[in-house]
């Protein structure tokens, strides 16, 4: 896919990952509708960082936690863009709930985000797409692959995003191409200090902790692959074969 003027959604677009993301996607020329939720000074920077680099871009506020959110964010960016053609399933949150921290308020809360909204997002813009079709891209997580914990739910709602990853790319074949990229450690939670941060590099096959540009480097290449869909490629230096 040539993503040159293709309107593309980016989901958690204001910061972190999704920020990323959204500028690679800017300098090859697409048109970026960037959501975010609380993040709104981050957003607004970041859409002026994009229209800087002289591409079409607007910030498009929603909870993804509401059940309806997630289809009316893409019907807002579909009536506004007068198109869509390119899905970044990046929202998502992480928070660390050892075993006996889980409440089935922050389950659910963390569930709605994390798999519910992607899975919805994503059923809206199979249809937004129309018969030209478009691709999608999911941000899973190397907890997908790995038992975390403390962060149980978490990985389990990332192990979704590979599941639905899958299913999506074949229900919705050939018209739309479904892939994910699962990060490591790219960019780790503000609580984290200097010696554990330290501590991952170290034990990181590759000897170093990754970058948020190491994702939007793979998010790009399953955009252009044509004949890619299904797949997730795990961006974590190596960690996931070290036993």
């Amino acid at each position: 896919m040539d993503i040159r003027d293709r309107v593309c959604l980016v989901t958690g677009g204001g910061r972190r990952v999704g920020r990323a993301i959204a500028l690679a996607l800017g300098q090859r020329g697409a048109r970026v509708a960037l959501h975010y939720h609380r993040s709104d000074a981050d957003a607004r920077t970041t859409v002026s960082e994009l229209e800087a680099l002289g591409t079409d871009a607007r910030a498009f506020a929603a909870d993804l936690g509401a059940p309806d959110a997630p289809a009316a964010l893409v019907r807002d960016v579909h009536a506004s863009f007068g198109a869509f053609d390119v899905l970044i399933n990046s929202a998502a949150v992480m928070h660390r709930t050892p075993l006996g921290d889980v409440t089935t308020a922050a389950w659910d809360a963390m569930f709605a985000v994390n798999l519910r909204a992607p899975f919805f997002c994503a059923q809206a813009a199979s249809i937004a797409m129309g018969e030209r079709g478009g691709a999608i891209v999911n941000i899973a997580d190397l907890a997908a692959f790995e038992s975390w914990p403390a962060y149980i739910p978490h990985g389990i709602s990332k192990a979704g995003i590979v599941q639905m990853t899958r299913a999506l790319a074949r229900a919705l074949a050939p018209r739309v191409r479904v892939n994910a990229v699962a990060p490591g450690a790219v960019l780790l939670p503000d609580d984290w200090d200097a010696a554990s941060a330290r501590r991952l590099a170290e034990t990181t096959p590759m000897g170093r902790l990754g970058s948020p540009t190491d994702v939007s480097s793979a998010v790009l290449f399953l955009l252009e692959a044509e004949f890619i869909t299904g797949e997730t490629i795990i961006v974590d230096g190596g960690r996931h074969v070290r036993c």
